[in-house]
Parts: structure tokens; sequence; C-alpha cells
């Protein structure tokens, strides 16, 4: 991976079915590890490939991102486009369907399983992360500390190419 050809920093595009569980909370999360590693060219978005226009977070995900000290509330959810995948420099998705509408929509050279990602590995043999829509809150819980993970380790890969 290389950094961004474009002015004004590296892009990062976290994608999901919905865009109100699994994006938007790995995309707060990616915030905080923005600010937490000094990284202040680096602009957080996420996007669902059937996201209804203005949703907002799930209950569950706004509790469990809350619960760890970060803000869901104000959520909308966005539909992926072209546009938007074009936008980011790197498009972290949850699983291999994502990939896939990723693809069909011109990006797949951007894209990659957040697990994959997280593990140093390019090609896309990682697992899917659960999708904890209409669980209970352990599930969100569990999910977002799942995301936690990914997203510490995926960083680390990121700060050799990102520029502070």
């Amino acid at each position: 991976m290389q950094t961004s050809s474009r002015e004004g920093g590296f892009r990062l595009l976290f994608v999901c079915t919905g865009n109100t569980c699994r994006s938007p909370m790995a995309a707060v999360i990616a915030r905080r590890e923005v600010v937490e590693l000094a990284l202040p060219g680096v602009e957080v978005r996420s996007a669902g490939v059937a996201a209804s226009e203005g949703d907002r977070a799930s209950g569950g995900a706004v509790r469990a991102a809350a619960r760890n000290g970060l803000d869901l509330s104000q959520h909308q959810a966005t539909q992926l486009t072209p546009e938007l995948a074009e936008w980011a420099d790197l498009i972290l998705v949850m699983s291999p369907a994502h990939l896939l509408r990723v693809v069909e929509l011109g990006s797949g050279e951007t894209a990659v399983l957040i697990t994959s990602f997280a593990e140093g590995r390019e090609e896309d043999s990682g697992g899917s992360v659960p999708d904890p829509i209409g669980g209970p809150d352990e599930h969100y819980l569990e999910t977002f500390e799942f995301l936690e993970r990914l997203i510490a380790r995926a960083f680390e890969h990121l700060e050799a190419v990102v520029e502070k």
C-alpha cells in the first residue's frame, strides 16, 4: 500500500451492509486511533452497500460505543456510491459480499477485508466481521471489541504509509 497521491492526507472508508452497526462502530474507533496516534491527515468515513440514507446507528451500536467512551448518536447512514468508493485511498470491508460490491463499483484495487488487512495479508483469506444487527447488546459489545482489535492492528500497518 502506498500513501495517497492526493493533496490532503489519507482517506479511509469502512463498508458494511446498512451502515448502522459495524462500519459506523469501525469509523468511530478509527477516528479515536487517528487522534491517539497523532495522524491528523487521516480522514475516516463509513458507508453501507444497502444503506438507507439518513438512518441512525442501531441502538446496540450506539450503546456499545457509549460504553467505550465514543458517540454514535449523530451518525446517519450513507449509501456506498462509486464517487465515495473512489474518494477512499483504502476501503476496509466487513465481508466478502461487501468486497464484491466495491469491485462492482470499480474500486476493488483499494479494497480489502478488514480481517485480512489487520493480519497484514493482501489476499482476502480472513473471515467476516459478525453482524450484530437485531441481536442483544452483548453481541454489539463483542463486535465492537473485535473491531477495536482489528483496527489497532490495521493502524500498525497504516502508520508506515500515512504521513504525520
